[in-house]
């Protein structure tokens, strides 16, 4: 995530109103996570199978199969989340579900956003240094490379690990929130704590969890269009495309909740009191909107062969196994006009072919 996740189901509270936009838009955010479960599932679900069991370990296989498997594990935790939001925001499953869907979201979603800039800046590595990549992007250095990232991603999460807990709000309902706060019971106390804990939080995961890695994602794929346009490829059309649709698609999904978020984190005493109605419902639809990138990057990231109809009508899992093989083209230059045939052809199934998918 790259979000502050919790905090649009932290604060137990019912609708704020009745209108008709609301309710357009409650039924609009059960919607999308309810088509953000099943292709989230069966989408990363057939990747897993495919790259996990069907294919050699190669860098590339490595990428998509902790990408696919974090937005799985992602996508296995939204009935939960629809449960509660059925509830009025009330936790119904008690203390250790509580605390380990909400790690499994938060694991998970800073995992997707770090693989999805990782893999973007793999990429670029590729197509700007094909000679170095060839001789020292190994599988060994993929598997290190992977070990850190869901250790940065683990460590984002610790907030949630140790401070999510089961709260009660009134007789007989219960919240699943974090309680930066155990040791007091003053009121006044715990939400001066909450809101320093959850600003700080808040700025972090902006910075951490969106704004560097949709940079890293935006400067990568800038500087594969720059190589295109210098190799003559920008004559052809669907290598931009492509990347555009990747670093749009990112973009649009997250960006409206992250707004949302960053001003409910400046607004955190009012949002933390309720009396930010329509900010909640802007937070309750955005989220959603965000969770749907989970279920977009099989098909963004996996799906994007030149001929995939023709092979998705064929045989979806050998489709996926060629498009997940490892770029085979050859990296060895020895003065610069042998150096551009091999950065030419890593641009060239970036445009669309089934060696070297986005």
């Amino acid at each position: 995530m790259a979000t502050n996740g919790s905090l649009p189901m932290n604060k137990s509270a019912g609708p704020p109103s009745a209108s008709a936009s609301y309710v357009a838009l409650d039924v609009f955010s059960y919607t999308i996570l309810t088509v953000t479960c099943v292709l989230g599932v069966l989408g990363n679900g057939l990747v897993i199978w495919v790259a996990g069991f069907r294919m050699q370990r190669t860098v590339t296989t490595i990428c998509y199969l902790n990408l696919a498997f974090a937005d799985f594990s992602f996508s296995t935790t939204l009935p939960f989340l629809i449960v509660q939001r059925a509830w009025g925001g009330y936790w119904p499953l008690g203390w250790f579900m509580c605390k380990f869907i909400y790690t499994i979201v938060d694991l998970n979603l800073f995992g997707s956003v770090f693989l999805i800039a990782l893999i973007a800046l793999d990429r670029c590595i590729c197509v700007l240094h094909p000679v170095w990549a060839q001789n020292h992007r190994t599988v060994s250095l993929a598997r290190r490379v992977m070990t850190a990232l869901w250790v940065c991603a683990l460590l984002l999460t610790l907030p949630v690990i140790t401070r999510m807990t089961t709260v009660t709000r009134s007789p007989g309902k219960t919240a699943c929130a974090l309680d930066f706060a155990p040791w007091t019971t003053d009121p006044e106390e715990k939400m001066k704590v909450n809101i320093a804990m959850q600003t700080v939080r808040g700025v972090i995961r902006f910075i951490v969890g969106f704004s560097t890695p949709m940079s890293t994602v935006a400067v990568c794929y800038g500087l594969i269009a720059k190589k295109m346009y210098k190799q003559g490829l920008i004559r052809s059309s669907r290598p931009l495309r492509v990347l555009s649709l990747i670093v749009i698609t990112f973009f649009l999904c997250w960006c409206p909740f992250q707004v949302v978020a960053l001003i409910a984190t400046i607004r955190i005493r009012d949002y933390l009191s309720g009396v930010t109605g329509h900010l909640r419902i802007a937070v309750r639809a955005t989220i959603s909107l965000a969770f749907l990138n989970s279920c977009l990057n099989p098909m963004l990231y996996v799906f994007m062969g030149r001929d995939f109809r023709e092979r998705l009508i064929r045989s979806l899992p050998a489709s996926l196994e060629r498009a997940l093989t490892e770029d085979s083209a050859p990296t060895s230059d020895t003065d610069t006009d042998s150096a551009t045939p091999p950065a030419e052809e890593e641009l060239r199934a970036m445009g669309g072919g089934a060696q070297a998918p986005l």
